[in-house]
């Protein structure tokens, strides 16, 4: 089968909201899950896949004190991918579910692929795609793909070069990972030229306006099957103020997207992507996350990123109805064309994120974190850079501390709901934004 043609069928009925009663009609296989990571995502994932009866087995490696709860913890260094091989065939696992975006650029699913285990994540060469920014602009201009014009810089004067030629705002990027922290956008061209200098290998992009979306889509290899879109705020103030940082809350689903948003990207952003690199002998098999902007002009690509990402995964995750392993295994096992329309909850979800004193900069860890016990239904604790001792106190072990997830039937109540939970948490010198969401709740 080509690739665009399995992918449309699967993603013109996966965008769909559809009743409770509709089951995915894939073959359920029991399965032993080993979900690699230690962060919000991860828990998010050990969450919705301890909930699924069909998983019969979890460990989760190295994981945090939320994982610690509903899966088995072992020791393990993330970006080694031959440690990560080695400990699925040692766990018996039947799907390795890779987490960050460092082990699946190192190579990590090929390594578990190699044992004859399946794993949701993408080869090192698909996984380019988020690991060199460089990298997917080729892509995209290559499968035409919208995207913002761009020039790849390697010395200080292509890099001036650049900034004069797009102008303020000035939009630079480190072509490598950077744990979502690697992007400068100003009006000071000394502070985009002193970020830019500061990398050895930087992406000088035009400035897209308009709202910024975030679209994953599962993918096998060949077949696309979108969730539903969301929203996250990347800077750590509130208005967007302040410098980026990995997320610092989320919401979904878009009250205000136009109605045919996930067709439209799926058929120009996403098959195209997913069947330009089936051509190149590199297929991607994983999450494609695709951060847009819906700018004047239309849909345009921000990014690419190779796996779930954090804070989205905990809204959408909190919406999703239809079993998550069955999914993840479908798309390991390309499979996804066998899946009906998922399942979502007619609910909103939010998700608000804790901060350690100093983040994003150079975050206090060691803190003790409080109140997670008098955080209550609808809203639940999601942990990230946390961890137990022995006594069972749980402090601070990153920057992103946990964040508080809520569903409500209506935006606002999911939002508030999603701040009572916040407010219950004490952690020494915690930020946290107090706008997540607030826009969008006001209009819808």
């Amino acid at each position: 089968m080509a690739p665009a043609e399995g992918s449309r069928a699967a993603s013109q009925s996966a965008a769909q909201v559809v009743p409770a009663k509709v089951v995915v009609a894939v073959r359920v296989v029991a399965v032993k899950v080993l979900v690699v990571g230690s962060g919000a995502r991860e828990h998010a994932l050990v969450r919705s896949l301890a909930a699924d009866p069909e998983v019969l087995g979890l460990v989760c490696a190295p994981g945090n004190a939320g994982t610690a709860e509903l899966a088995e913890s072992r020791s393990l260094d993330v970006n080694d991918p031959m440690a990560v091989a080695d400990l699925a065939v040692t766990v018996r696992a039947d799907l390795v579910v890779i987490g960050p975006e460092g082990p699946l650029v190192a190579g990590a699913a090929d390594a578990v692929r190699a044992k004859g285990i399946a794993c949701f994540g993408p080869s090192r060469e698909a996984a380019r795609l988020e690991g060199s920014k460089a990298f997917a602009k080729e892509v995209m201009a290559s499968a035409g793909v919208p995207t913002a014009l761009a020039h790849v810089c390697t010395t200080e004067a292509e890099l001036a070069v650049a900034l004069d030629a797009f102008g303020p705002p000035y939009v630079v990027k480190d072509d490598g990972l950077a744990g979502g922290k690697g992007v400068v956008v100003t009006d000071d061209r000394a502070a985009a030229l002193a970020h830019g200098k500061a990398c050895k290998r930087v992406v000088v992009e035009e400035f897209l306006d308009g709202p910024e979306v975030s679209l994953f889509a599962l993918c096998d290899g060949e077949t696309v099957l979108p969730l539903l879109p969301a929203q996250d705020f990347k800077r750590i103030g509130d208005g967007d103020t302040g410098p980026n940082t990995g997320g610092m809350g989320a919401y979904a689903p878009l009250p205000w997207a136009p109605p045919q948003l996930v067709e439209d990207v799926v058929r120009t952003v996403l098959e195209p992507t997913i069947a330009q690199l089936y051509h190149r002998g590199t297929p991607f098999t994983g999450l494609l996350y695709a951060g847009l902007a819906l700018t004047s002009r239309g849909v345009r690509v921000i990014e690419f990123n190779a796996r779930f990402g954090d804070p989205e995964t905990q809204v959408l995750l909190a919406l999703l109805r239809t079993p998550l392993g069955a999914l993840l295994h479908a798309a390991a096992t390309r499979r996804l064309r066998d899946v009906e329309p998922l399942r979502w909850d007619n609910k909103s979800a939010v998700t608000v994120v804790v901060a350690a004193a100093g983040y994003p900069g150079d975050p206090r860890t060691g803190d003790l974190v409080e109140g997670l016990e008098d955080v209550a239904a609808p809203a639940y604790v999601v942990h990230a850079g946390t961890k137990a001792g022995s006594d069972g106190v749980v402090r601070s072990v990153g920057g992103r501390v946990l964040s508080v997830t809520a569903t409500g039937r209506t935006l606002a109540a999911a939002r508030e709901a999603a701040y009572e939970g916040v407010a219950r948490i004490r952690l020494a010198g915690s930020q946290h934004r107090t706008d997540i969401a607030l826009a969008a709740s006001r209009d819808a």
